[in-house]
């Protein structure tokens, strides 16, 4: 995976949490459903960099 395709799963993770942290004083289902959001985010991620992996490997067609 890219420096800059790593970076913003990172940095978009991170504004997911943070954002959950804050709306949790506000309205709890807000901030379950940033939760989730940062989860699929973060596991996205890991799928992204997978099939880059797997497509880099010699003998892929």
């Amino acid at each position: 995976m890219s420096k800059g395709l790593s970076l913003w799963f990172a940095a978009s993770s991170i504004l997911l949490l943070m954002a959950c942290a804050v709306s949790i004083s506000y309205n709890g289902w807000v901030a379950v459903l940033l939760g989730i959001l940062a989860i699929l985010n973060i596991g996205w991620g890991f799928v992204v960099k997978a099939r880059k992996n797997r497509l880099q490997q010699p003998g892929n067609q």
